[in-house]
């Protein structure tokens, strides 16, 4: 199979139909075998009816339900799991993301080489309340990662196959997921300028909070990615350095009272000082030694539910 479409989604039984027709019309177009994964995640609306009318009358269109809503991230990493294409490639539901940009996202992947191409929506048709934190998030994440890309958030992207058969997304991870590959080895991450097309139908299912999680997962991703298999290397240097900044303090304070006659050592802030550094340099360094062991001794991945499927779903 050629590609694979995941298109994870939250009520949206308005645009699925045309979104569907659109993806059918330009896979014929250009001789493509496909599937489209539909990944409903616990719609509250029509969705999953229309899934199945849909997948009825094409058996390319096929269908994933999971029992509840668990998130963006987890509708694509189930779909990841179950899909077949060379080439795998993300949109939303919401008919902002284009089909048409499928051949150039394909081409890219398999004839330049490419693991990702991440879409960029440099013409966004979003009101300035997210447009600016949107790039102050993306910015952070280049500083972090390495990776220089433009919107890190775009849903539209293209992935090699074997790329999304070894990561796991969770949490609200789907924004960081070039880092995430990058992280498991696949280096060569590239842009494509995409069309941002206005929202025809529903509204948007993301609020505030996606920038307070956001910045919150931006720290996640960067303790992953640096130590998620080695946190005594953060834990236990800083636990090091302080134990041994509150060890010099008292082998100061041991050599005034053995050498120098000064007796009141706890009238001096300096001598609690030194005792809290001990202190906390200990901790850090216990709290280092216990993400060893459970870094080691935790390989179980997170299992989310799926409650129905549509086509041939494998």
């Amino acid at each position: 199979m050629d590609i694979s479409v995941v298109v994870p989604l939250f009520n949206e039984e308005e645009s699925l139909p045309e979104l569907c027709a659109w993806i059918d019309k330009v896979m014929k177009q250009n001789n493509f075998s496909y599937e489209v994964l539909l990944t409903d995640d616990g719609s509250k609306d029509d969705s999953w009816k229309v899934i199945e009318s849909i997948g009825a009358a094409n058996s390319a269109i096929k269908g994933i339900r999971l029992r509840r809503n668990y998130g963006k991230s987890a509708a694509l990493n189930v779909a990841f799991e179950h899909a077949q294409g060379d080439v795998v490639i993300t949109m939303d539901a919401d008919l902002q993301d284009s089909p048409d940009e499928i051949p150039a996202l394909y081409n890219l992947i398999m004839k330049d080489g490419f693991d990702i191409i991440s879409g960029w929506k440099k013409k966004r048709h979003d009101p300035i309340t997210k447009t600016v934190p949107t790039k102050l998030f993306n910015w952070a994440t280049r500083k972090m990662s390495g990776i220089y890309l433009h919107d890190f958030n775009c849903g539209l992207k293209a992935y090699k196959k074997v790329v999304v058969k070894n990561i796991q997304v969770h949490g609200e991870m789907h924004r960081y997921i070039p880092v995430i590959a990058k992280f498991a080895g696949f280096t060569k991450i590239g842009e494509k300028v995409v069309e941002h097309r206005s929202r025809k139908y529903g509204k948007s299912k993301f609020g505030l909070s996606r920038f307070v999680n956001g910045f919150l997962d931006l720290l996640s991703i960067a303790f992953i990615t640096k130590f998620s298999k080695r946190p005594m290397h953060l834990f236990g240097i800083i636990g090091t350095v302080l134990f041994l900044f509150g060890f010099v303090i008292a082998l100061k304070l041991a050599y005034d009272k053995v050498f120098l006659d000064i007796f009141k050592m706890t009238d001096r802030p300096i001598f609690y000082f030194g005792i809290l550094a001990m202190i906390l340099g200990t901790q850090f360094f216990l709290a280092g030694f216990l993400g060893e062991l459970i870094s080691q001794g935790n390989n179980d991945k997170t299992v989310y539910q799926v409650e129905k499927t549509v086509g041939d779903v494998k």
